[in-house]
């Protein structure tokens, strides 16, 4: 009886030490579950940008954040708890679209993109471009997804910012929709005008149209279905070598 008892005050022991013993990975997860319990376990948090040029056809601007608003809703109720939080930004020529959720939400918005790429000049938006998606970012920078109809003018860009690089306008806007977001965090969690009062209060947060025209002549920033094409790619490559009969290793030296 006393080894009996012995053994399960040891295993009593062992199995409060496994409890305690945890790594890196499970105290990360500790920690968002305390940021936020009812999302942030259920889903890796993704974020994408992407820019376009809105359709000279479309005659209300907010036409194109109805579409919006009722593509996430029907999404939403499919991928249920994948919140969606955001801004669409609706310049009086192009838009800029940040948009924050799982990785299924996101796939199913650049899906959409793709398929408004194949319908050409009838689609409400014309020449996406993916600006960055990043993953598993730590929180989220928007609380809602609103959009707000910008009436910003235009202006000339200088010789000297013509030729600036491409990289460098990627980062600087970037940066001005990270301190944008960081902002916008500030503000009531529903207030419904968070937009609004944030980029009235703060006009040099908004990345300027023609910085946004440069950006969509950048071929090296991906088409919606290029980076579709690229995701659905098959790892399983077969290389040259796998075609060759018989294999390089017959044609090896005998050591």
């Amino acid at each position: 009886m006393e080894t009996g008892e012995k053994a399960e005050k040891t295993k009593s022991q062992s199995g409060s030490v496994e409890k305690i013993r945890t790594s890196l990975f499970h105290r990360l997860l500790d920690k968002r579950m305390l940021l936020n319990p009812k999302e942030e376990m259920k889903f890796l948090l993704h974020r994408l940008i992407f820019i376009a040029r809105i359709s000279p056809e479309l005659a209300d601007k907010r036409d194109l954040g109805g579409y919006y608003e009722q593509l996430y809703q029907d999404l939403q109720r499919y991928y249920q708890g994948d919140g969606v939080t955001g801004l669409l930004l609706l310049y009086p020529s192009y838009i800029l679209h940040i948009v924050e959720s799982s990785n299924d939400v996101l796939f199913s918005v650049l899906r959409d993109l793709g398929h408004m790429q194949w319908q050409g000049h009838s689609a409400l938006i014309l020449e996406p471009r993916i600006l960055v998606i990043s993953h598993d970012i730590p929180n989220r920078l928007f609380q809602q997804w609103s959009y707000k109809v910008l009436s910003v003018p235009a202006r000339r860009l200088a010789a000297a910012e013509q030729t600036e690089s491409h990289e460098k306008l990627v980062s600087e806007s970037l940066t001005m929709l990270m301190k944008l977001g960081v902002e916008m965090l500030k503000t009531p969690k529903r207030s419904k005008n968070s937009a609004d009062s944030v980029l009235d209060k703060e006009p040099e947060l908004i990345v300027p149209q023609d910085n946004i025209e440069q950006l969509l002549k950048n071929e090296a920033l991906l088409t919606p279905l290029q980076y579709l094409d690229t995701y659905d790619c098959p790892i399983n490559v077969v290389m040259d070598s796998d075609r060759v009969w018989p294999p390089y290793e017959h044609f090896l030296p005998i050591p």
